[in-house]
Order: C-alpha cells, then structure tokens, then sequence
C-alpha cells in the first residue's frame, strides 16, 4: 500500500501524539508537558515527555523518541506503512488501497501476515459460534450456562472450533492464505514427513487473546468433553507477534478503566475476567495461568501503580503465586490482596452476590502485601521460634525490594509490630542485604565486563566458556579513579585495568568535543532556523541564511549531522527553509530521533514563576545572535584545530625539504586563524 502525502497529513493531524500515547500509558500535566512512566523501558519515576505543542514524545531514560505514528511502529512493532494505516483505522480516515502486485505480496510485512491471518481465524471461530450448526449446539450453550450475554461474548470476541481436523486450515487455504504464515501464526500445525497438516484448535470454544491496541495475537481455548489425553486449555505457540510473558488477558478490554479507576484487578482466568467485566467490573486482567512476569507488571504500570490480586481461597495457590508480589513490589507499584471464601472464585462469587456487593467486598478485605503475607504465615509459624526467624527474614526481603524509603519504613514499623521486634533489627538486616546484593551485582557486572573483554581478544569463532572466567575478586586489578578520570566518558574502556596499553584520549577528546559543536549547530538551525538572526542589526536575515553563509564549504565529521546540515542546505537551496516540523516528522527513523533529542526539553521556568516574579529570564530568542556567533567560531575552531594536528603530523613524518616548507606556511596560517577566533572568544591558545 502506497499512501499520498496529503493523507499522511491527514491522518498525523488527526493522530494528536497526546490522544494515541494516552491510550498506552497514563499522562499527567507539570508545566507545558505531559510526563508518565515509560512504556519502553522499566522505571519508577515518571522521565517519559510528551509535548501536544510540539507533537512529540521523548524519554530521557532510554532515549525514545518521535512523533505519533513513531510511537505506534514502536510499541506495536509495526512498520511505518502499518501504523498510518492503523491510526488511520482509529481515526475513521478512508484511504485508498491499490492491489498489490506479486513483488509487494513478497515483500509484505511478515509480522503484518502474522496479524492478517490471526484476525482471519478470529473471525472464523467467531462466525462458527454464531452461524455454524455445530457451534450453535454446543459452543454457544457454554457461553450461556457461564452466564455470557451475546454484548459481552461480541465484546471478546469469543467463538468455536469445529470438531474437524483440518476445517479451518481448508478454508484458509482456499481464502488464499499460505500455510507457512498459517503455521508461523500457531493455527495450523504441520508434519511433513506424513505430509499432513492438522488445526491446532478443535472441538473447543476459542479466547481471542488481543494485544493493547486490541489487535489479535493468539488464542485460548477450552475443551468442552472429558478428555483424559487431551488439556483442559490449550494456547497459541509463541510466536513473534505472541509473547506470553509480555501480555495479560483482557488488557484492551480493560485499559481505559485500569486508568480511569487507577487500580487494576489482577485474576487468573479468562472467565474471571469476563464475568467480572460484564458486571461493570472493567478494570480487571489475568494472567492466564502462567506466574506473573516482569513484563506483565510493567504493561499494567503504563495505566496504574496501584494492583489489587484477587485469590480464590486456594491456601497452596496462594503461597505459589506469591513470589510475584515481591516483583510488584520492586517495580515500585502498591499490591493489595483479596481472597474469597473457601470455595469461591471471582467468576462464581461475582454472580453469587453482584457487582456492588462484590466491589464491597474487596474493598472490606483487601489487605497490602506485607500485612497479608505476615498474617498468612504466622499462622503456621505459631511459637516456633525457628519459623518465626525464617519469616522475618522473609518478610525483611521483601520489604528491601521496595524502592520508595518512606513506604520502606512505613512497612518495617508495621512488621514489627506484628512480629513483636525491635524494628532497628529489621532495619539493620534489610541494610545487609542490601549491601550483599550490591555487592553481587557489581561483582556480575565486572565478570560479564572481563569476559566481554577476554571474548574480543580471541580468535573469531572461539567462544569464551563462562567456567574458565575467573571472577573480580580472583586477581582482576582495576584502576584507581585518578586514572580512569574522565576516560570513560568519551568512549574509554571500563574502570577495569586493560589487557593492553591503552592509545592516549585526547584524539577521542577532541573528535568529541567536534562532534558537540556539529550538535548544537545542527540544533539551532532546528529550533530557530526560521527565525531573524538580529532584526535589528540585519532584518529580514534568517538564522538559517546566516549560519549556511558563514559554515560554507565545511563538511561535518559526524554522519548523522553532516546528513541533516545537507538536509538544510539542499532546502534552502530550493528557497524554503527546513523548519522544526520538517525535521520533527521526517521519514528516516535516525534524524527524526535525533531532532527530537535537539528539540525535547527536560526542564522549563514555570509559568508561576514567570507570572509572579519579577526577575528577568533571558530565553534564546533573546540571546539568538550571540550563540550563533559563539558556536560558529567554536566550530571553526574544532576544525582548524583538527587541520593543526594534521599539518604537525605531517610534518613529523615528511623528509622533503620543499613540501616541509609547504606544510610550515600552511601550519602559520592555521596558527593565525586560532589567534584570531581565540580573540574573539575570549580565550588563551595554549600549544
């Protein structure tokens, strides 16, 4: 598909980046931005930016960054011509799709023909349900006796597989869809040497499993017979659109209530899941069965800091899950638990007492973790003295994973109280183990850091075995910080003492320094490129005439600058100007990032202080003239500098009496031009 740029327009201009990055993630104002945790990367505190002005987001943690339709190919993997098309879906925009040829079938999105034929078999399960003999006798009838209304079964999508070994791959097949992208989506499963192929779902009532933007990735399905040889559930493989540890049933369903609640309801079931919604119950997911992962957490911390884990009155199900508190709580978020009387679970005890009778319910008796887990255990302790050092020391652990150092004290007073001990014992072995754990990280840091080290010294294709590593504390020497000062920053080696003498740095020092004035050359003209350079010295000069004028000729070293210069060059040119917006939405992934990070700002004045303070705050616009010319002589002073070493290291090497005398005059020349810019800036030459 070939879209013209007038609907790209229309479609970032209807795709606001604050609207599609909030369906993701919660967003709070502080000053002109919205901030929230990012969704790329684990954090606790919020370094994730959006700017409506600007249309762009930006994390200073990881680095992500671009403008709406960005965001979409990163969080949904998809490609630039997949996620105008999905925003242009959301936004009711019609665009017009030409047929493919042969050549763009070929080289079709593999990860888009995963989604095409997932969305395909999820409408084939679904229209067996309501439309196939077979799924209306026995399919259906299951969703009712569940208690399923036919709005909360279309809301899921639910269906049903026939009872047929290869219906639903025929009929793919015969709806021209591949077998290869049917059996690297984990519907059909195939077995050449028999020179069969089979569906993987059968005879089972289906779970469409869908991804936050509500596209399906995989399937849950539940068999309706008593079957000894066969599971109660069987799921999708993963595939690579389908990561179970990344996903939890029900999050498309349930995100915008997630948020809007702030709590998420944690289950385990898909019916748990649905029961609950149907009752008005929205803001609930689950996690299918498999313990909760890391991924999973941090997908619900997008919406919410706040989980509440709803437990049917399972006491061995309890304890086996509850090794994954301890992940909520090293990610920062607040856990509360829930258990339902012997017997019960949220399915059956929601359509026993109703929704507002079950929400009571929890509210009466949800309990934070480290109450909840004390309680639970001491029970079995009793007096036993021995069982009772175990569990402190295992309420201590848990309680260390907390981030937050006033919700860590707030816990330990509470702990000791329950427990009966001087909460300065707690304190002092959560100190402990949390020197042991430093200790051990830094320890795996350095041996990951050695064996790295060792592995490029081999010869290519040898592989360095982890057990003839030997670790830090094993002979490994490392520098003192006097001499490692400053030499990690520009692209050094570690702290760790090298294998073999390292060059000096100040090659790299000066190509880094370069390489920060190409930058912030590069971020002017992105900012302010459009701007009167000095309307009253030279009205009607941009600052783009000026700086193209005075850096004629030069080329930069860095590539991705020397690129965007070209970019401003090749426009101007052309007699219009590369202006912010330009640069902000440009198709090449590397200079829009890039743009983003010249253009993103972590701290601004604030409006109050703006408002109510008299105090004069020059902006750049006020001082616009002045960095244009300071950074232009700092440029050509980077340059000429680079043209000094170059003339004296030619020198060193020549024997040719004239073209040493060639390179001496070129060299006095070069020694003029740094007097002259030192002059300017203020500054004393020191060679």
């Amino acid at each position: 598909m070939r879209l013209d740029q007038e609907t790209i327009e229309r479609i970032k201009q209807a795709a606001q980046v604050a609207d599609v990055i909030g369906d993701y993630v919660s967003l709070k104002k502080k000053g002109a931005n919205l901030w929230a945790c990012c969704p790329f990367h684990g954090e606790k505190s919020p370094s994730f930016s959006v700017s409506p002005a600007k249309g762009i987001y930006k994390c200073f943690g990881c680095g992500k960054a671009g403008d709406s339709v960005r965001f979409i190919m990163d969080i949904e993997g998809l490609g630039y011509g997949e996620a105008l098309r999905h925003l242009a879906k959301k936004y009711s925009i019609a665009i017009q799709e030409s047929p493919l040829t042969d050549e763009q079938l070929q080289a079709q999105n593999a990860r888009e023909s995963l989604y095409i034929a997932l969305n395909y078999a999820k409408n084939y399960y679904q229209n067996n349900l309501f439309q196939h003999e077979e799924g209306q006798s026995i399919g259906y009838p299951y969703f009712k006796e569940r208690g399923f209304s036919d709005k909360t079964i279309k809301a899921f999508e639910l269906g049903y597989s026939l009872d047929i070994w290869d219906a639903f791959t025929k009929d793919a097949l015969k709806n021209g869809y591949s077998i290869d992208v049917l059996e690297k989506a984990g519907l059909t499963i195939r077995k050449p040497e028999e020179n069969k192929m089979f569906d993987r779902f059968r005879n089972r009532v289906i779970f469409p499993i869908h991804n936050v933007s509500g596209k399906t990735i995989a399937f849950g399905a539940r068999i309706l017979k008593a079957d000894k040889n066969q599971p109660k559930y069987l799921n999708s493989p993963e595939t690579e659109v389908y990561h179970k540890s990344n996903i939890l049933y029900g999050i498309y369903q349930a995100k915008n209530a997630i948020r809007s609640k702030d709590v998420c309801y944690l289950v385990e079931g898909y019916t748990d899941v649905i029961s609950l919604y149907q009752a008005g119950i929205e803001n609930v997911v689950a996690s299918s069965g498999t313990s909760l992962t890391l991924e999973q957490i941090r997908l619900i911390a997008r919406f919410t800091q706040n989980i509440t884990v709803l437990y049917d009155g399972d006491p061995a199900g309890i304890k086996a899950s509850l090794r994954g508190m301890d992940m909520i709580l090293e990610e920062g978020l607040n856990v509360k638990l829930v258990v339902f009387p012997q017997g019960e679970d949220p399915d059956s005890y929601v359509q026993k007492i109703g929704s507002d009778a079950f929400v009571q319910y929890i509210t009466d008796h949800a309990s934070d973790f480290i109450t909840f887990k004390a309680e639970l255990f001491l029970k079995e302790a009793g007096n036993d003295p021995f069982k009772r050092a175990e569990l402190i020391k295992d309420m201590v652990g848990s309680i260390s994973r907390i981030p937050d150092s006033i919700k860590r004290s707030v816990f330990f007073q509470k702990t000791a109280g329950l427990m009966q001990i001087d909460e300065a014992l707690l304190i002092t072995e959560s100190n402990k183990l949390t020197l042991e754990k430093a200790k051990q990280k830094e320890k795996d840091a350095q041996r990951d850091t050695n064996r790295q080290r060792l592995q490029n010294d081999l010869p290519s294709g040898i592989t360095l075995s982890t057990n003839n590593l030997p670790s830090f504390d094993e002979g490994m020497m490392s520098f003192s910080e006097e001499d490692n000062f400053g030499y990690e920053e520009f692209g050094g080696a570690p702290a760790t003492a090298p294998l073999t003498p390292e060059p000096s740095p100040l090659p790299q020092i000066a190509h880094y320094a370069t390489t920060l004035h190409e930058q912030e050359c590069i971020r002017l003209l992105i900012n302010h490129g459009t701007r009167e350079v000095d309307p009253a010295v030279a009205p009607g000069i941009t600052l783009m005439q000026y700086v193209l004028g005075e850096i004629d000729g030069l080329q930069f070293n860095t590539p991705i600058y020397q690129e965007m210069l070209m970019l401003c060059r090749q426009k101007f040119l052309e007699g219009t100007v590369a202006d912010t917006q330009y640069f902000l939405s440009h198709p090449i992934a590397e200079i829009q990032s890039e743009s983003i990070n010249l253009v993103a700002e972590k701290h601004s004045v604030s409006e109050a202080w703006l408002s109510k303070h008299e105090i004069f705050v020059p902006t750049e616009l006020d001082k616009l003239a002045d960095m244009a010319y300071t950074n232009i002589l700092r440029l050509k002073k980077s340059f000429n500098d680079d043209h000094l070493s170059s003339l004296m290291k030619q020198l060193s090497q020549t024997k040719d009496p004239q073209e040493q005398n060639t390179l001496l005059m070129q060299f006095m020349q070069a020694k003029e031009v740094e007097k002259q810019i030192a002059k300017e800036l203020g500054t004393v030459v020191v060679r």
